[in-house]
């Protein structure tokens, strides 16, 4: 297996299996973020889901899950509520 330098943690990791998603996002974070990261978001996702009762299929749902990809693994701007 592949392995990264993860911009996350700093450490070296495993890289993940495939992209997360087919676009731009999904390409850097198949680049840059490790296995384990990976696993931390998609847990932290699970817990937004449930604090906020999202429904992930809805936009606004699925736009506030993205900004909040993107701060998570990459710390770019994102609040950590629904506008």
């Amino acid at each position: 297996m592949n392995t990264i330098t993860c911009t996350r943690c700093g450490q070296t990791g495993d890289r993940q299996a495939f992209k997360p998603f087919p676009t731009e996002l999904g390409q850097r974070i198949y680049d840059s973020i490790c296995k384990t990261c990976w696993a931390d978001w998609l847990q932290t996702q699970q817990q937004l889901i449930n604090h906020y009762a999202l429904v992930p299929h809805q936009p606004q749902a699925r736009a506030f899950l993205l900004k909040n990809l993107e701060q998570f693994c990459f710390g770019e701007g994102a609040p950590d509520r629904i506008p």
